[in-house]
């Protein structure tokens, strides 16, 4: 389902609410099929420069329309609304399917396995469109892949934009819990069965 602002986006900072822009670990987000290595990464911009082409834009490859493009996050998040712009003259996508938490997706798996939702996209070359998500299935989300598998007729598919509303948790995924396992018990650390008078030795 796509929805319509009613609103001008600049007098309600709009900007403010496409917030997962922030959380977004663009230095590890990929994309299969793209012309250009690495230039997934120009299509994670605020808001407001939704319309900005001077960055770049991800392209596929001639004459195969399919992208497939891999986001993770600095924490996990609840996402909203998704919102693509796309190219003109039929380069623009036209199905956009989302998988959550699977890593290490290729084109094989994302045609043979059930996505958490999939739309049918318009020509949305203003950024005026936003897809809502079943918001209960968006939940505790570290990893979005999403797979664009056809567009509008052009030899390429082309995107310029791809924004993200919701909202992030505490849950920060660069925090690794660091694990001391002691290797080298030392005896004097410990009670033993002897200076306890009886019953198993605790460990802790």
């Amino acid at each position: 389902m796509a929805c319509l602002h009613n609103h001008s986006c600049e007098d309600h900072n709009c900007a403010a609410d496409w917030s997962l822009f922030n959380h977004i670990d663009l230095p590890k987000v990929v994309a299969l099929n793209e012309s250009v290595a690495g230039s997934v990464k120009s299509v994670f911009k605020p808001w407001e420069q939704r319309l900005d082409t001077s960055g770049g834009f991800l392209e596929s490859n001639e004459g195969d329309p399919e992208l497939l493009i891999f986001i993770p996050f600095t924490s996990d998040v609840k996402i909203k609304s998704i919102s693509v712009v796309g190219g003109a003259d039929g380069t623009s996508p036209s199905r956009m399917r989302a998988f959550v938490n699977r890593e290490g997706i290729d084109f094989n798996d994302a045609q043979n396995m059930q996505p958490v939702q999939e739309w049918e996209l318009a020509e949305n070359l203003q950024g005026a469109l936003e897809y809502q998500t079943r918001y209960s299935r968006f939940q505790g989300v570290a990893n979005l892949t999403l797979h664009f598998s056809d567009n509008f007729g052009g030899d390429t598919t082309k995107i310029y934009y791809i924004g993200l509303r919701g909202e992030a948790t505490q849950n920060k995924r660069d925090v690794v819990a660091t694990i001391v396992y002691e290797v080298m018990p030392n005896p004097s650390d410990h009670k033993t069965k002897s200076e306890t008078g009886g019953g198993f030795s605790h460990v802790e």
